[in-house]
């Protein structure tokens, strides 16, 4: 006698409304499930599992590309954010402060959707490339600050610059 693969399944429905608990253990049953315990079932694996399995890895992955979707955009809007204050000459260290606290921001973001990326997303990489991105400008920008700063500090003759 070979041996037969098994999958072990556990999951949690909301009591009502009923007809969803049904119908959940009518087609796990339908799929030769044996309960050992409500909302625990064994099953047989068959070729129509890798199938199964391919579905909810792309869920996965979608729900995990939207997600680094919005930081990516994200990422941009702050990018752009430190384009305009540089372009208007904005160069304050409470500036520079609210921007690092805004990366730090990022960077826990991210963290987090990268802790659920079980299966490596899209546009993982081009998160993570972006976040880089965002921190070079990032520090472009507070060699600007601590440029212009310097150069409004008073010279020892006791004039500017």
């Amino acid at each position: 006698m070979s041996a037969l693969e098994w999958l072990l399944l556990t999951y949690k429905v909301p009591a009502e409304p009923a007809r969803k608990r049904v119908s959940i253990w009518r087609k796990l049953k339908g799929m030769g499930a044996v309960y050992l315990q409500g909302g625990v079932c064994v099953l047989p694996k068959t070729d129509d599992d890798q199938k199964q399995q391919e579905k909810i890895i792309a869920r996965f992955n979608a729900d995990r590309d939207d997600e680094y979707k919005e930081f990516i955009e994200k990422c941009i809007a702050f990018e752009a954010e430190i384009a305009e204050e540089t372009r208007v000459k904005h160069f304050t260290f409470a500036e520079l402060e609210e921007n690092e606290q805004e990366l730090t921001k990022f960077k826990t973001w991210i963290a987090k959707i990268q802790k659920l990326d079980f299966y490596k997303a899209q546009r993982a990489e081009e998160a993570a490339e972006r976040l880089t991105r965002s921190e070079a400008i990032l520090d472009a920008y507070a060699h600007n600050v601590f440029a212009a700063q310097d150069e409004n500090k008073p010279s020892d003759n006791g004039k500017l610059g």
